[in-house]
């Protein structure tokens, strides 16, 4: 499944944007939990574009340059709402460099074993910490029908998932220590 298909259908479902907005996307709120490089972007473009999904009209820009405009189209919006209604199975377990480190750290001396852990903490916590000031821009939970509302929750589960990967390394390291 082309899953970038519809990250972007949905992009173009809340507005028009050229491609380098949507590139501006995935470094922001998309970015916190999916990712994708121009060089991804703009061949997609291409494709949802000679599948009538989205159009665009040329905008000039100053005296001399074009951009490129998107929009969903009927049969965009029909196909990203078809795919939003269908039931996800879980993936599988993402890979984690770090946790096959930790699955095998017997094999390290304490002190190397508490360096890994208590970095890999820092970089946990500073990401908890970004999170959360994401957050505050939210002084209450988004209307359900808001464009808000997905950012919210998305946001919400992810300072979740850093806030238990805290207490684990945080085990880990007590565990160390004893």
């Amino acid at each position: 499944m082309r899953t970038l298909k519809y990250a972007i259908l949905g992009l173009l479902n809340k507005e028009p944007m050229t491609g380098y907005d949507i590139g501006k996307e995935f470094s922001k709120d998309l970015g916190e939990f999916w990712t994708a490089k121009h060089s991804q972007i703009y061949p997609e473009l291409k494709k949802l574009l000679n599948e009538g999904l989205i159009v665009y009209e040329i905008q000039i820009s100053g005296e001399i340059l074009e951009k490129k405009l998107y929009s969903i189209t009927e049969k965009g919006k029909e196909d990203f709402l078809q795919w939003l209604k269908k039931a996800e199975p879980i993936e599988p377990t993402p890979k984690d460099v770090f946790k096959l480190r930790m699955y095998f750290s017997n094999h390290l001396d304490i002190t190397t074993r508490l360096y890994l852990l208590e970095h890999q903490l820092l970089q946990h916590q500073d990401r908890l910490e970004h999170l959360r000031k994401n957050k505050e821009r939210y002084e209450t939970i988004p209307p359900l029908d808001s464009d808000n509302f997905g950012d919210y929750l998305v946001l919400d589960g992810a300072i979740l998932r850093e806030t238990i990967t805290i207490q684990w390394i945080e085990s880990f390291i007590a565990y160390c220590k004893k």
